[in-house]
């Protein structure tokens, strides 16, 4: 019976933290994480011909999350890619 409490509380503080890529809804247990482990998320996985950035809300520029970069998540981000190199059209 000890087990099943000791289950019970584990359960109790798992933390999952919901946040969104591209609109994608991914649910994770961990804190933070890299701007790599954030790309590996999606399948596929986001590549090295785009950029990663956190939506800032209100006025102000989103970040560029570089892959060694440690986010702290919170419930509720929004991340979004871009094309690494835009080319001008002619």
């Amino acid at each position: 019976m000890a087990d099943n409490v000791s289950q019970g509380r584990e359960t109790a503080h798992e933390k999952r933290i919901t946040i969104h890529i591209d609109r994608a809804e991914f649910k994770v247990m961990a804190e933070s994480m890299t701007g790599a482990d954030l790309r590996n998320l999606p399948t596929p996985a986001i590549g090295q011909d785009r950029d990663l950035f956190l939506q800032i809300p209100g006025p102000g520029d989103d970040r560029l999350i570089g892959d060694s970069e440690v986010v702290n998540l919170k419930d509720g981000m929004h991340f979004f890619t871009t094309p690494r190199v835009i080319t001008p059209g002619s």
